[in-house]
C-alpha cells in the first residue's frame, strides 16, 4: 500500500501557490476529495484556535474553534454545489498529542455539520508503516494529488504535487482501503477523547 509513492514525480510547491493551485483543480469538475492526515504535532499559527491552545487557554481554544461553525459550514455547501464529496481519514497515535486532542475538538464541529470524517488507529497500519508512515496527502479526483509539507516547527511550508494519474489511483486505494477501517469520529471522540483533562501545553507550538 503506497508503495509506489515515494517513487513518484512531484512538483515542489510554496503556500500560497499550492493554495491557489489546489483552488483552481477543486472547482474543475474533480468529483470528490480525499484527505489522509498523519502528522500528530503541528502548528497552525494565524488560527484563533489555535493560538489560545498553543497558549494553554483551553476554554478559549474550544470556544474558538466553534466559532468556526459558520464558515465550516460554507465550506461543505460550496462542496455540494460543485458535487465534491470530501473524505477525510485522520491517524491517531497513543498516548493522543495535545494537538491531535484539540485538532479533534475542531474537526468535532464539522462532523456536527455533516462532514465525513472517520479515524484510524496508528497501531492498526503498524505494519503499513515498517519502512515509513502513510503519506499526508491531499487527492483531488483522479487529477491531482499534494503531498502536504511541513517545516520542522510543524508549520505547515506548502505541497508537493503530482499528477500522474496512475499514481493518483494507487494512492486513491490506499485511502480506500484505509477509511473502510475506519472508526466512525462520534464513537472514537466520544471513548477516547472526551474524557481527558485539558492538554499540558508548556508555550506557543509546544506538543
Amino acid at each position: 500500500m503506497f508503495d509506489s509513492f515515494t517513487a513518484g514525480v512531484f512538483q515542489r510547491m510554496d503556500r500560497p501557490t499550492y493554495h491557489a493551485d489546489l483552488g483552481r483543480v477543486y472547482t474543475s469538475g474533480i468529483g470528490f476529495l480525499n484527505k489522509l492526515e498523519r502528522g500528530q504535532h503541528f502548528a497552525e499559527r494565524g488560527f484563533a484556535s489555535w493560538e489560545a491552545f498553543a497558549a494553554g487557554d483551553w476554554a478559549g481554544a474550544l470556544s474558538l474553534a466553534d466559532a468556526g461553525r459558520e464558515e465550516y459550514a460554507e465550506e461543505l455547501r460550496r462542496a455540494e454545489r460543485l458535487g465534491v464529496p470530501h473524505r477525510r481519514l485522520r491517524v491517531v497515535e497513543f498516548p493522543v498529542t495535545p494537538y491531535v486532542q484539540w485538532e479533534l475538538f475542531v474537526l468535532r464541529v464539522r462532523v456536527d455539520l455533516g462532514d465525513d470524517i472517520k479515524i484510524l488507529d496508528a497501531q492498526e497500519i503498524a505494519d503499513i508503516e515498517q519502512k515509513r508512515p502513510v503519506p499526508e496527502v491531499v487527492v483531488l479526483g483522479e487529477e491531482v494529488m499534494y503531498e502536504v509539507v511541513y517545516d520542522d516547527a510543524g508549520n505547515a511550508d506548502g505541497a508537493n504535487r503530482c499528477s500522474d494519474r496512475s499514481l493518483i489511483r494507487e494512492t486513491n486505494a490506499g485511502f480506500n482501503a484505509l477509511y473502510e477501517r475506519g472508526e466512525n469520529f462520534r464513537a472514537f471522540f466520544e471513548r477516547e477523547i472526551e474524557p481527558l483533562p485539558p492538554p499540558a501545553v508548556t508555550g506557543i507550538g509546544a506538543p
